[in-house]
C-alpha cells in the first residue's frame, strides 16, 4: 500500500454518515481502494486507504488534502461542538487495521458512552462476563473472560490490555461449543496489580467494549463491481436513500474488482424489511453483483468440536502489538 494515503476518522455515528464521507472523497476525485468501518456505542471509527483518480498516483496534493480534511471534519462534527467531538488524521504509515480501529475507539472513549434503549448488542444471556481477581502467591491480577466464542476474540482482548499499559505474562485459553473462557495473568507496566475498584471497573468496561466492537448487527450485503472513482459513494448513497444505516463495513480492491461488505439495519437499528432489500436489488442489481445474507457470520455459533484447552506465553505476540 505504498502508493496510498491512509485517512483515519472518528466521531459521532448517525444514519448516512458513511455516505457523506464517501461523497466528499468522490467529489475531490479520490479513489477508495480499501476501507474498514466500525461503529460502537454511537461512535464511528474509519480507516480508509485512498489514491488519486489515477490508480498509480499517490494522493499528495496539499491543497486537495487540506480541502478534504476541512470537509470531513465539518461532516464529523455535525451539530456537536468541542475539540474532542471528532478527529481527522492522515498517515503514510500502515499498520494492522483492526489494531488501529481498537486504538482509535479506545482513544475516543467509546467504552464510556451508554447505548440508547433501542440498541442492544447482546442478548443478556450472551453478554460477556468479566471477573478480576488477584493471584497473591504469584503477584498477578487475573482477568477471566467468559463469552460467546468467535474469531479474533483473543486478539481483541490482548490489544485492549496492551493499549491500557498492562503486560500479559501468562494466559489459559479454552473453548467448547459456542462459548470461550479466557484467563489472563497481568500486571501494569510499572509492575503493580489492579488493586482499586475504579481501576478494575475501567478494565472491565474497556474489555466489554473491545469484545462488542466486532459484533456485526443486521443484514450482511456483499457487493462486487468494477472498481471506479465514486463507487463507494454511489453504493452508500443508495443504502441511505433506502433508509438503511451501516453498522460495519469492509472495502477492498482485488485487481479491477471492488469487493464491498456492509452490515445494515434500518435507521433505528431494527431489522431490514424484505421489501427494502427487493427494492435495493432492483436499483443496483443491474450494475453490480449483490448477495444478501440474513445473519452475519460473527453471529453464528461455531460448530461444537471437542473441548480444547491451550496454555502459552504471550511474550512474542505482545512485542509485535507494541510496534
Amino acid at each position: 500500500m505504498g502508493d496510498l494515503t491512509a485517512i483515519e476518522l472518528t466521531g459521532r455515528d448517525r444514519p448516512g454518515l458513511l455516505s457523506e464521507i464517501s461523497a466528499v472523497l468522490a467529489n475531490l476525485n479520490f479513489n477508495v481502494v480499501a476501507a474498514e468501518v466500525w461503529t460502537h456505542n454511537r461512535r464511528i471509527a474509519c480507516v480508509l486507504y485512498v489514491n488519486d483518480e489515477s490508480p498509480c498516483r499517490v494522493a499528495n496534493d496539499p491543497s486537495r488534502l487540506s480541502a478534504m480534511q476541512d470537509q470531513l471534519t465539518k461532516i464529523l462534527h455535525g451539530c456537536e461542538e468541542g475539540e474532542n467531538v471528532a478527529h481527522t488524521n492522515f498517515s503514510a504509515n500502515f499498520t494492522h487495521v483492526d489494531r488501529r480501529l481498537h486504538q482509535m475507539l479506545f482513544a475516543d472513549r467509546d467504552y464510556e458512552n451508554r447505548l440508547l434503549s433501542t440498541e442492544t448488542e447482546y442478548d443478556p444471556s450472551c453478554a460477556p462476563k468479566i471477573i478480576i481477581d488477584r493471584c497473591v502467591e504469584k503477584g498477578y491480577s487475573v482477568v477471566t473472560v467468559n463469552c460467546r466464542d468467535r474469531p479474533k476474540l483473543m486478539f481483541d482482548i490482548v490489544c485492549t490490555l496492551t493499549d491500557m499499559q498492562y503486560v500479559v505474562f501468562h494466559a489459559v485459553i479454552s473453548s467448547g461449543g459456542p462459548n470461550a473462557s479466557q484467563e489472563y495473568y497481568i500486571r501494569h507496566m510499572d509492575g503493580c496489580t489492579l488493586d482499586s475498584t475504579e481501576e478494575k471497573e475501567r478494565v472491565i468496561k474497556c474489555l466489554e467494549a473491545a469484545i462488542s466492537r466486532r459484533v456485526s448487527e443486521g443484514l450482511r450485503l456483499e457487493l462486487c463491481a468494477e472498481d471506479r472513482v465514486g463507487l463507494l459513494s454511489e453504493v452508500t448513497r443508495v443504502l441511505r436513500e433506502n433508509g438503511l444505516s451501516v453498522s460495519r463495513a469492509g472495502v477492498k480492491t482485488v485487481g479491477t474488482q471492488a469487493l464491498n461488505v456492509f452490515y445494515v439495519t434500518d435507521a433505528w437499528g431494527n431489522p431490514v424489511d424484505i421489501k427494502t432489500i427487493e427494492g435495493l436489488r432492483k436499483e443496483i442489481g443491474q450494475t453490480m453483483m449483490l448477495n444478501v445474507r440474513k445473519a452475519p457470520a460473527s453471529a453464528k455459533a461455531p460448530e461444537a468440536n471437542r473441548w480444547s484447552k491451550t496454555s502459552f506465553s504471550f511474550g512474542g505476540l505482545l512485542e509485535k502489538l507494541r510496534i
